[in-house]
């Protein structure tokens, strides 16, 4: 008989639950969800194709009928590949999980594979108030879950292999590209003649993470200098 159960004062250690998956499976479960929500987006294309094939248009046709649903089809793809990447990036050194980290990715994966539908409207409903919402708004909301799995990362850190710096570093871009995305969601909105022209603002994205970088080596010296 074990002392733990001679002594009733004695305290019984309760382990902590099993997440739902490990990081291995959760990662590899988020590269084929990624991998489906970016095939969706050709679908809305192939029926166009097929449409205009049987009242025996052809390729120029198609191309001057469709060319907001092929416009719309590269930036969502674009758009996804650029959020999956950085979202490899960052879990590639994630060892661990727990079931709150796991759900946080659930409703990331949920908005990539939400993508698909308000990107198919861009192309084949007049624009309105509510598809910029749609459209710009999952986008926001992606940003925001990422800048939430980021900080969850630094909250815990036993999770993770990440350097303080490099996770410090992300949470900084991952603000930005909300702010971008909340602040060309609020210029489409507001100026609907720019619409969705305002997913230029994206561009600063670049110069705004060079900015943070630059601003990191600067700290890292002074540290080192003093």
């Amino acid at each position: 008989m074990s002392q733990a159960a001679e002594d009733p004062q004695t305290p019984i250690r309760e382990e902590p639950a099993n997440p739902v998956l490990t990081a291995e499976r959760l990662k590899a479960f988020v590269d084929a969800v990624v991998a489906i929500a970016m095939t969706l987006l050709i679908l809305p294309l192939m029926e166009g194709v097929i449409a205009l094939g049987h009242d025996g248009k052809g390729v120029p046709e198609y191309l001057a009928e469709d060319w907001g649903q092929l416009l719309s089809f590269a930036l969502s793809f674009l758009l996804i590949a650029n959020f999956w990447m950085t979202h490899h990036r960052m879990f590639d050194r994630v060892e661990r999980t727990t079931n709150a980290l796991v759900w946080i990715q659930v409703a990331w994966m949920f908005t990539i594979v939400w993508l698909p539908v308000p990107t198919a409207m861009l192309g084949s409903m007049p624009t309105d108030v509510l598809q910029k919402i749609l459209y710009i708004g999952s986008l926001l909301v992606t940003a925001l879950l990422m800048l939430g799995t980021r900080l969850y990362l630094r909250a815990h850190p036993e999770l993770h292999s990440i350097p303080g710096a490099l996770l410090h570093r992300g949470i900084a871009v991952e603000i930005v590209l909300s702010a971008l995305f909340a602040s060309a969601l609020l210029v489409a909105l507001l100026v609907p003649d720019i619409g969705y022209w305002a997913m230029f603002l994206m561009m600063l994205s670049g110069p705004a993470q060079a900015i943070i970088a630059r601003r990191e080596r600067h700290s890292a010296k002074a540290s080192r200098a003093a």
